[in-house]
């Protein structure tokens, strides 16, 4: 009679018991960390595994580790040099002190948002258009640094800024349009230039050495009216001077050197 009660007893309080367990053991993943509170108070760091918990007295917070991607929203900005753009980018963070990221910070994830947007706003303020759409890099790089630092006391590290796509007006894009275009005449130009020059100074040369060498002149003009006597729909008219037989004369002797 009495084992029956004791049976009776154990089989009444096991059912109990075992939900107990199951609902005072918490799994922690391994990219997770539990931050644990007893009666509110934090009492330490959870590794991953499985881990006790007491309910009512105790609590725990779990924190993802995993790097995190944030798409800030299209900001409006103004350039230093006084230029209205739209401005996106993406911020790659993760969690380097959990505890942190719970105690000193009610939502970190939103507040990681926030500060990027005033931010890229603030960076692209101290920049002009020129140089934001050449140094994005180095801009992105700025405002890593200013992220990074203003969150750290969260127990977050930001990891990278990438600045998506910068939007201009369209009449900006019309101005920008017609200076590329206006610089492209311009290089046209200064190599149209460059080359009559060259031109010119090679013909200078061949000047100087067809005045230097007896008789160099006449066969230039001899060697020009064969390759107009090449074409038989031609016809050459030479004008011989009255010194024609002495210079036909030169011209022998200084094909014979």
């Amino acid at each position: 009679m009495e084992d029956s009660i004791i049976y009776s007893i154990i089989s009444t309080l096991a059912v109990p018991i075992i939900i107990l367990i199951v609902i005072m053991i918490k799994q922690i993943n391994e990219y997770e960390r539990g931050v644990m509170f007893t009666l509110g108070k934090y009492t330490g760091m959870k590794n991953p595994g499985w881990r006790i918990v007491i309910p009512v007295f105790q609590s725990i917070r779990k924190v993802d580790l995993r790097t995190k991607v944030v798409d800030v929203p299209d900001q409006e900005a103004i350039t230093k040099d006084n230029i209205s753009i739209r401005i996106n980018a993406v911020i790659y963070y993760k969690v380097s002190d959990a505890a942190k990221s719970v105690i000193e910070v009610e939502n970190f994830y939103f507040a990681v948002s926030q500060l990027a947007q005033t931010t890229m706003r603030n960076a692209v303020g101290e920049t002009t258009l020129d140089e934001l759409l050449r140094n994005r890099d180095e801009i992105a790089s700025r405002i890593q640094l200013i992220v990074d630092k203003a969150s750290d006391p969260w127990g977050i590290k930001v990891e990278s800024v990438e600045l998506k796509d910068i939007g201009l007006p369209d009449n900006m894009k019309r101005t920008m349009a017609k200076e590329a275009e206006a610089e492209r005449e311009k290089r046209a130009v200064i190599i149209k230039a460059e080359g009559e020059v060259a031109a010119a100074d090679n013909m200078r040369k061949a000047a100087s050495t067809l005045a230097e060498a007896p008789g160099a002149l006449h066969l230039r003009t001899l060697q020009s009216i064969n390759d107009l006597s090449s074409d038989q729909s031609n016809t050459t008219i030479w004008m011989i001077p009255n010194d024609g037989f002495k210079v036909i004369a030169e011209m022998a002797e200084a094909l014979k050197k």
